[in-house]
């Protein structure tokens, strides 16, 4: 399954469509909070996640699951791209950085790259 993270709901429902569209299991989420609440977070092989959001933001996701050990694959969309942001997510194990609007094609491009380092990963793990 791939969780998508985004405050703005047109993104998130755009996302959630083009993803049903290609045969993609989606879960969407308004906030990492409810992200982190799902009982099917458990179930994401690959994590789509919005970076300027209220309350707990991409990149703070993005730690609280590294520190937890978490090897999820993360591709961030942002409508406020700045390098800054950028470094530091790919410094954290971002797989991808894609600003808004992305380009369809470069986000399912990131999502197989994502899925197949996610089963390689677990994989390894049995």
């Amino acid at each position: 399954m791939i969780s998508v993270v985004d405050d703005d709901a047109s993104v998130r429902l755009a996302t959630v469509d083009l993803l049903n569209s290609v045969g993609f299991t989606c879960e969407a989420h308004a906030s990492a909070e409810e992200f982190l609440g799902s009982t099917r977070a458990a179930d994401t092989r690959c994590l789509i996640l919005d970076i300027n959001m209220p309350g707990l933001n991409g990149l703070g996701l993005q730690r609280r699951l590294v520190q937890s050990g978490s090897t999820l694959p993360i591709i961030f969309i942002t409508a406020y791209p700045e390098e800054r942001t950028r470094a530091e997510a790919f410094r954290a194990g971002a797989l991808c950085y894609l600003p808004k609007p992305y380009n369809d094609e470069e986000l399912l491009d990131c999502i197989r790259q994502a899925l197949a380092r996610h089963d390689k990963g677990q994989e390894r793990s049995t």
